[in-house]
């Protein structure tokens, strides 16, 4: 019954309250019973578990039969369940035998297969070698091989030598021979073409050079050695295998010297005809094989006759020749010789007092005009690389133009009195 003033009832609102409560009621009910019928659910789950059932014996034996490799490294294993505590339902699920094996049995890690390796096979004895005869080194054809056939005497020769304090010094045979005629490198004199004899001095100082002269030149080219090298008898003994006459260096007193000294055991004027001839005993006795001596520099001792003349007559009574260089216009030393009937020879020319190609070249020219006047001419060069390079094209082509290549020993007495 409404009122007068027309306000709603008030019993509506109370049913809406009512219905409110019996909502919450119903929701409470419902999850409670939800959670009573999964609790109920899981209860009869853990009784109707099997039993944990033993390992299989296949799979037993097929843990012992394979090969036991050292497992991989794997995630940090969980700890184990306590006796006591109860399994939930994931805990029966990871320790049932059919989903993991059993805990008590190692895992097995299967491995790739070992691809077996081969042995070696055992190595046959080898075969019997028969050895071929080696074939002989092919001779190179050269002027100093042709001449090294033609044979030079070997040297020394002990009838040859005489001993001293100052070395094996050379000397007259009693037979009568002499170093200078043994020692020389064979010569043809019944040619009448005209001779000229080449020497290249002071080798053994340089090995490059030494050694290019022994190979690069022919062997009819003289070579003088420096009495102070070292090796020299290696040096001496290579040259007389390649077919090279040799001589030796004799360092004599220049005029200035000491400005220019050619060496300790240089002969001087300042000293005594017995210290000059003991000086020449010790230049002398370096080395054997030689046919004589060329003077080296002496420009002030070879126009000196009173110290020359014991020099010279000291290599005559050893049976050697003796070659004036000339470095002295006024050198008598060509002169004295004639006088002492010692084997000489005289240089004409110094070939390479220039070092270069065209001054070299006029100089062979002139000795060419030199021996075509008087039938013999003497150069002396030093081994400079172009020194050597135009005596060896030079010398291809000497004998179509009418000469021949001479060793000194076939210059011996040659030559007159003048020299231009």
């Amino acid at each position: 019954m409404s009122s007068p003033q027309g306000t709603p009832q008030t019993r509506p609102q109370k049913w809406r309250l009512s219905a409110l409560t019996i909502t919450s009621l119903s929701l409470v009910l419902l999850v409670t019973g939800v959670v009573t019928w999964l609790a109920l659910t899981d209860v009869s789950e853990k009784k109707q578990a099997p039993k944990k059932a033993p390992p299989s014996p296949a799979l037993y034996l097929e843990s012992i039969t394979s090969p036991v490799t050292a497992p991989k490294k794997s995630a940090k294993a969980k700890p184990p369940i306590h006796p006591k505590t109860k399994p939930t339902g994931k805990d029966v699920a990871k320790t049932s035998p059919v989903a993991k094996k059993p805990a008590e049995v190692p895992p097995v890690v299967k491995t790739p297969p070992t691809i077996p390796v081969p042995k070696p096979a055992a190595k046959a004895p080898p075969a019997p070698v028969v050895l071929a005869p080696a074939p002989k080194p092919a001779k190179i054809r050269t002027r100093s091989s042709r001449a090294s056939r033609r044979g030079l005497r070997p040297a020394p020769d002990p009838s040859l030598v005489e001993k001293s304090r100052a070395g094996p010094l050379p000397r007259i045979s009693t037979d009568g021979r002499k170093p200078w005629k043994i020692y020389a490198r064979p010569f043809d004199h019944g040619t009448r073409l005209p001779r000229i004899g080449i020497i290249i001095e002071n080798l053994g100082l340089s090995g490059a050079g030494t050694e290019a002269a022994i190979q690069r030149l022919p062997g009819t080219i003289t070579l003088s050695f420096a009495p102070y090298a070292k090796g020299l008898k290696q040096w001496i003994a290579l040259a007389r295998t390649a077919g090279h006459e040799v001589m030796l260096g004799l360092p004599m007193e220049p005029l200035d010297f000491p400005a220019s000294d050619p060496g300790p055991h240089t002969l001087l004027t300042s000293l005594t005809t017995t210290q000059n001839i003991a000086r020449l005993h010790w230049l002398l006795g370096r080395v054997t094989g030689y046919v004589g001596v060329v003077n080296q520099m002496g420009s002030r001792f070879t126009i000196s006759e009173p110290h020359l003349r014991p020099i010279l007559g000291e290599l005559k009574k050893r049976g050697l020749l003796f070659v004036d260089s000339r470095s002295s216009l006024r050198s008598v030393a060509a002169d004295v010789a004639i006088r002492l009937n010692l084997p000489r020879a005289v240089n004409n020319r110094f070939i390479d007092a220039e070092a270069s190609r065209g001054a070299i070249d006029k100089r062979l020219r002139e000795l060419e005009r030199i021996a075509k006047v008087s039938g013999f001419a003497v150069g002396i060069g030093s081994p400079f690389p172009v020194t050597l390079d135009r005596l060896a094209l030079w010398s291809r082509t000497l004998k179509k133009r009418g000469f021949v290549l001479a060793p000194i020993s076939a210059m011996v007495n040659s030559q007159g009195n003048q020299h231009p």
